[in-house]
Parts: structure tokens; C-alpha cells; sequence
């Protein structure tokens, strides 16, 4: 059902200085920020040969990464995003499964533009899991 890892996410306290380590010190390919409203969240993209590492900030005090943060001071790896080719088929196959879908169980458009999905981390071994459509 799941298809490859289409990125791990980092919550980190100072975007701007995070992606100067992947790009100065690692020397990765590092995108532009970019605030995500919707998700509370500011976003940057570190482009590796065969995934991508997001780098999450909290935008906004309601931020879901704020409350991450705020129990993880120094950040941390927040989800690991699987893609999927059909994402209403893989939620009700889960679901009927038992795995609790997070939200109102509907995709919403990711940090991509495309439909996504958010796992309870308690049906995953304690690691948040986000599904992407691609």
C-alpha cells in the first residue's frame, strides 16, 4: 500500500539556522521557506538524492509543531511522510484496520499541493506518519 519515503520531518526552533547546516555544513540543496497558514507551520525542503528532510518552524502560537517544541526545546524528528497512489483507498483500508486517522479524516492540500493525511503515532510504533498522493 505504501509506496516510497517521501520525506522525514524536523521540527526545528530556528529555521534559518537549520537549513544553514544542511546547506553550508552538509552541503545540501536547500528550498526557500515557506509558510504553510493552514498548517501552522513554516516549511523549507532539503532535496537528498533519494528523499527529502522537511524542516518544520511553528507559525503561530497555535501551531500542532509549537506544542512539539515546546516539549522537545532542542526539536527533533516530528514524521516520517509515505507515498501512497490513492490516498481515500489507503484511509479506509486503515481505517478498517483499526488505525485512527488525525483531524476530520479527509485529506488536505501539504505542503506540496497535494492531498495528505495524518496517522495516530499510538497505531505506529510511537512515529506520526503522514500520507501523501502522488
Amino acid at each position: 500500500m505504501i509506496g516510497r519515503l517521501n520525506h522525514v520531518a524536523i521540527v526545528v526552533a530556528d529555521i534559518q539556522q537549520a537549513a544553514g547546516v544542511y546547506r553550508d555544513i552538509l552541503g545540501a540543496d536547500v528550498g526557500k521557506p515557506v509558510d504553510l497558514p493552514e498548517h501552522g507551520v513554516t516549511t523549507v525542503f532539503v532535496t537528498l538524492d533519494n528523499t527529502k528532510i522537511e524542516l518544520l518552524q511553528p507559525l503561530g502560537e497555535a501551531s500542532p509543531v509549537a506544542r512539539f517544541l515546546a516539549r522537545n526545546p532542542g526539536g527533533g524528528m516530528h514524521h516520517l511522510c509515505y507515498e501512497v497512489s490513492d490516498i481515500l483507498a489507503a484511509r479506509d483500508r486503515l481505517v478498517a484496520r483499526g488505525v485512527r486517522v488525525l483531524g476530520d479524516g479527509e485529506p488536505k492540500a501539504g505542503a506540496h499541493g497535494k492531498p495528505v493525511l495524518f496517522l495516530h503515532p499510538k497505531d505506529f510504533c510511537g512515529t506520526l506518519i503522514e500520507l501523501e498522493q502522488v
